[in-house]
């Protein structure tokens, strides 16, 4: 089977061992639970209850705020004990419901359906309602990712198998602990598109994982297992659609106008969950791991839990992190606080003994091109950071600044230690806020 790839690109330490092989453990919250109004890119969703509300897990607390928006289910049984304003992993301040978990978990009545008997809008209207996002990182609501302007020029749906970020393995177990409803979940959004082939593109580091699928899909004849080479960061949406597909897109572009479709593995199953069995998006797979953690692994969480709960879980730190990050170490971003909630977008728990990163000092570039070997985008980064650090707006557009898909593979591989990555973010973030003004 061909190994496809993309160009540039970089093979840090995988550290996926800690944690792939074990079993997914489910963990079962106590205390109260915070849900942050945006857990999702969009308008943030709208409050439904009050202080003192009684509330059930499956119960709808919070509406979508628009198109571009998602609701937020209760995933305990309680009472709501306040709404205000709660810190999220980001640091920033954001309005949240609170709720006192009962500890009984009674739930609402879930009403499953039969795929086939659905048409194309009762499907999007499942996953709307179920307030299904991106759960890879972006967040993006699946149902308008699900709604392009001309469904029929979409020819991929691709599940995006490759979890490509070191030390994450949610994905993995997702894969061989729940097969079926991925497949399922693919066929589902296939349903959508009549025009559309399903790829599960899976990256070779999981042999295991290409044989179950390419078994499982034996006698689908609209969906086919695509095994890509392992290689950071494989799994970005751009990078991955040139791999499976061989079609190239921009940073003006959206996957649609290459004829593509991308979901992240626990988006898909999740989508299987809100159309199959009616169940609103209430849990997902959360990574925590590290070697500061003394039993790294896979949890099943309940969204509005606490990290520190799922520290503990863990069997708690066996030595003090010097370093807690948010995610993977190529993209995630460090936390000054464990007292935070997990959201949708929660996707791993990183605890490092070293800070390493902090450790480096910088120095002078020494010009030697390997920032511009590994940068996916094909873009020169030393450049671009030089531009930010003199906040040279124009010249960083012209020198296709926006190109950069801030998957840190400059800054992990120049020599120099010099935080191109980090300049070159900050001015993307500028210059997309002054877009949306």
């Amino acid at each position: 089977m061909g190994k496809s790839t993309f160009h540039g690109g970089v093979h840090p330490y995988e550290g996926k061992e800690l944690s792939k092989d074990k079993p997914m453990k489910e963990i079962v919250p106590h205390g109260e639970m915070v849900y942050p109004m945006s857990q999702h890119i969009g308008a943030p969703a709208v409050p439904i209850v009050k202080k003192g509300d009684k509330v059930l897990v499956g119960q709808k607390i919070a509406d979508a705020g628009g198109f571009v928006s998602a609701p937020i289910y209760a995933t305990v049984s309680g009472m709501v004990k306040t709404i205000e304003p709660r810190r999220v992993v980001t640091g920033d301040l954001v309005n949240s419901i609170i709720i006192d978990n009962d500890n009984l978990f009674e739930e609402v009545t879930f009403t499953p359906h039969d795929p086939s008997k659905l048409n194309k809008k009762e499907i999007i209207d499942l996953i709307k309602e179920a307030g299904v996002v991106g759960m890879g990182g972006a967040g993006f609501p699946t149902h308008v990712k699900l709604s392009p302007k001309e469904p029929d020029k979409i020819d991929y749906v691709i599940a995006n198998c490759a979890e490509c970020e070191p030390y994450l393995t949610s994905d993995y177990r997702r894969m061989l602990e729940e097969p079926q409803k991925l497949v399922d979940g693919l066929k589902i959004i296939l349903q959508l598109f009549d025009n559309a082939q399903g790829i599960l593109a899976i990256e070779d580091n999981k042999p295991d994982c290409v044989e179950l699928f390419t078994r499982l899909t034996q006698n689908e004849n609209k969906i086919t297992v695509k095994a890509l080479k392992t290689k950071y960061p494989q799994g970005a949406e751009r990078q991955l659609i040139y791999a499976s597909t061989g079609r190239a897109i921009n940073s003006s572009m959206l996957p649609a106008d290459a004829g593509c479709v991308v979901d992240n593995v626990d988006t898909i199953v999740a989508v299987y969950h809100a159309v199959v069995e009616g169940k609103p998006l209430m849990n997902r797979i959360v990574t925590v791991t590290g070697d500061a953690v003394n039993d790294p692994r896979n949890f099943y969480v309940r969204i509005g839990m606490n990290y520190k709960d799922l520290i503990e879980e863990a069997g708690g730190f066996k030595t003090e992190p010097e370093k807690v990050v948010s995610g993977g170490p190529m993209m995630g971003f460090a936390l000054f606080d464990l007292n935070v909630p997990t959201t949708k977008t929660a996707s791993a728990l990183l605890c490092m003994t070293k800070d390493e990163v902090s450790a480096m000092e910088p120095s002078p570039c020494i010009n030697c091109g390997r920032c511009v070997e590994v940068c996916p985008g094909r873009v020169v980064p030393k450049k671009l950071a030089v531009l930010a650090q003199h906040y040279d707006e124009e010249a960083f557009i012209a020198n296709d600044g926006m190109e950069c898909c801030e998957c840190g593979c400059c800054s992990y591989i120049c020599p120099a230690k010099r935080q191109l990555t980090q300049s070159i973010k900050s001015m993307r973030k500028t210059i997309l806020g002054k877009k949306k003004k």
